[in-house]
C-alpha cells in the first residue's frame, strides 16, 4: 500500500478512527479517575458519537479503502447515521437510570462506543474477514454490556446466554465464509460475485451461503436463530435492552443487504428462498408468540422478531424498491422501538423500582395522560395502523414484494400484521380502560424528550416522508 493510498484510506475512515482513539482515551479517563468519572465519561462518549456523526455526514466522501476491504458509499453513510443516532439516544436514555439499574460504571459508555465502532465497520465491510472483525468487535462489547449488572443473576444469565449462542453464530459465519472462500478463492465481495458469475454454481457454495446467512440472521433475531432474544431482552438492564433493540439491528440488517445484493447477487434465486423462509417464520412466530406474554420486555422481544420478518419481505424482493423499503423500515422501527423503551424505562415506582409487567400500565391514561398518549401512538404505529409511520414502513416493503411477484409473502405479511395488532391494542386497552394501579414516579426529562420526539416523528411521518424517501433512494441506488 503506497502512502497516497494509505492517506486516502485513513480519510475515508475518519469516523471509525475517531471512535477507536476516543474509546481508548475514555478508558484512560475512567481508569485514572475511578468511579466518580462516570458522568464525565458518559458526557464525553455522547459528544464523541455526535462528533463522529458530523464528520461522517460533512467530510466523508465515497470510495474504497484498505485494498477494497472497507467501503464508503451513500448506503453505508445512511445506515451509519442511523446507528449513531440509535447509540446516542440509548445513552441519553441511560443518564437518569444508570444508578437505579446499577450500570453506573465508566466501562458502560466505553463499551457502547466500542460496540458502535464495530457496527460502523460491519456496515462498511466489503470483505468477509473485515465483516467478521467488525461483527466480533460489536459482539464482544455487547456480551459484556448485557451482563454489566454483576449483582443481578438475571443480567449475568442474559450475558452468558448471549455469549454462548453468539459464539455459535460466529462459528456458523466463519464456517460459511471458509466454504465460500474454498469454492471461489476470494474473500472480497466484488471478487466473490465475479467468481460466482463466471462459474457454475456448486452445492458447496450454496452451503457456504446458508451458513453465512445463518450467522448474520442471529444478529437480527430472525427465526430460527431468534432463541436468545426474549431471554436477553428480559434479563439485561432496560437501558441495555433499549440499545440492543435499535443500533445493532440496523447494522446487522445493513450487512445482510450488502452481502446478498453484492457478493451473492449471481445466485439471487438461492438466497431469496432462504430470505423468504426466514421472513415468513419470523412474522408468524413474532405475531403468535407475543400474545401470551406478561412482561413488556419479552413482548418487545417477540415484536422485534416479527418486525425483522417484515423488513426481510423487502429484501426478498431483491430490487431497488425493496432495498429502499428495508432502509425506511429500519429507520421507522428504530424510532418506534426507542420511543417505546423510553416509556418502559419510565415505568418506575418509588417502592418497587422499575416494573416490567404489562398490567403495571393499567389506567396510565388517568395517572399520566401524556405518557399514555405517546405509548398509544407507538403501539398503533407498531401495529401498522394508518396514517402512522409504522403503516408506511410495511406499505413500502409489501409494495416491493408485490412488484417482485411475491404475492404469497405479501399476503402472509398482512395476515401476520393483523394478528400482531391484537397484543399492541391490548396494551392500549389496559392503559385507557382498566382501573388505575399505583402511579409511577415523575418521568425524567430525557425520557419525556425521547418519547415526545418519537411520537411526533411517528405521527407526522407523512409530512417528512418525501426527503427521507429521497435519501433512502440515493442509499439504495448504491447497489443498482
Amino acid at each position: 500500500m503506497t502512502p497516497d493510498i494509505l492517506f486516502s484510506s485513513l480519510q475515508l475512515s475518519v469516523p471509525e478512527l475517531m471512535l477507536a482513539g476516543g474509546a481508548m482515551l475514555l478508558l484512560m479517563v475512567g481508569v485514572f479517575s475511578g468511579e466518580k468519572s462516570v458522568t464525565l465519561v458518559n458526557g464525553l462518549a455522547v459528544a464523541l458519537l455526535i462528533a463522529a456523526g458530523l464528520v461522517l455526514v460533512l467530510l466523508t466522501g465515497n470510495g474504497e479503502a484498505y485494498n477494497g476491504a472497507f467501503l464508503s458509499d451513500p448506503f453505508a453513510r445512511f445506515m451509519k447515521v442511523l446507528v449513531l443516532i440509535g447509540s446516542i439516544t440509548a445513552m441519553v436514555m441511560t443518564v437518569g437510570h444508570a444508578k437505579a439499574e446499577r450500570i453506573d460504571k465508566f466501562e458502560f459508555p466505553v463499551l457502547i462506543v466500542l460496540a458502535t465502532l464495530g457496527m460502523l465497520l460491519m456496515i462498511s465491510a466489503n470483505d468477509l474477514i473485515a465483516l467478521y472483525m467488525g461483527m466480533e468487535l460489536q459482539s464482544l462489547a455487547l456480551y459484556v454490556v448485557a451482563a454489566i449488572n454483576r449483582e443481578s443473576s438475571r443480567s449475568t444469565e442474559a450475558g452468558l446466554k448471549y455469549f454462548v449462542l453468539g459464539t455459535l453464530s460466529s462459528g456458523l459465519l466463519l464456517y460459511g465464509a471458509s466454504l465460500v472462500y474454498g469454492y471461489t478463492g476470494f474473500t472480497g465481495f466484488d471478487e466473490i460475485a465475479t467468481a460466482i458469475a463466471s462459474n457454475d454454481r456448486s452445492l458447496g457454495l450454496v452451503f457456504g451461503l446458508v451458513f453465512v446467512l445463518a450467522g448474520i440472521a442471529f444478529k437480527i433475531s430472525a427465526v430460527p436463530f431468534h432463541m436468545w432474544t426474549p431471554d436477553v431482552y428480559e434479563g439485561a438492564p432496560t437501558p441495555v435492552t433499549a440499545f440492543f433493540s435499535a443500533a445493532p439491528k440496523i447494522a446487522a440488517m445493513a450487512v445482510f443487504i450488502r452481502i446478498v445484493i453484492e457478493a451473492f447477487e449471481p445466485i439471487s434465486l438461492d438466497w431469496q428462498q432462504i430470505v423468504v423462509f426466514m421472513s415468513i417464520a419470523s412474522m408468524v412466530l413474532g405475531a403468535f408468540a407475543a400474545i401470551g406474554q406478561k412482561s413488556i420486555k419479552r413482548l418487545m422481544a417477540y415484536s422485534s422478531i416479527g418486525h425483522m420478518g417484515f423488513a426481510l419481505v423487502g429484501l426478498a424482493a431483491g430490487s431497488q424498491a425493496g432495498v429502499r423499503g428495508v432502509i425506511l423500515y429500519m429507520l421507522i422501527y428504530m424510532v418506534m422501538t426507542l420511543g417505546t423503551f423510553a416509556v418502559i424505562l419510565a415505568m418506575r415506582r418509588k417502592e418497587e423500582g422499575n416494573v416490567e409487567q404489562i398490567t403495571d400500565l393499567a389506567g396510565l391514561a388517568k395517572t399520566n395522560p401524556f405518557m399514555a398518549l405517546m405509548m398509544t401512538i407507538m403501539m398503533f404505529s407498531l401495529a401498522g395502523i394508518p396514517p402512522l409511520a409504522g403503516f408506511f414502513g410495511k406499505y413500502f416493503v409489501f409494495v416491493a414484494a408485490i412488484e417482485a411477484k411475491l404475492y404469497a409473502l405479501a399476503i402472509i405479511g398482512v395476515l401476520a400484521s393483523v394478528v400482531g395488532a391484537y397484543y399492541y391494542l391490548r396494551i392500549v386497552k389496559i392503559m385507557w380502560f382498566d382501573e388505575p394501579s399505583d402511579s409511577f414516579v415523575p418521568v425524567a426529562g430525557e425520557l419525556k424528550l425521547v418519547f415526545g420526539i418519537a411520537g411526533l416523528f411517528v405521527l407526522f411521518f407523512v409530512v417528512i416522508s418525501n426527503p427521507l424517501g429521497l435519501a433512502a433512494d440515493v442509499a439504495a441506488k448504491t447497489f443498482f
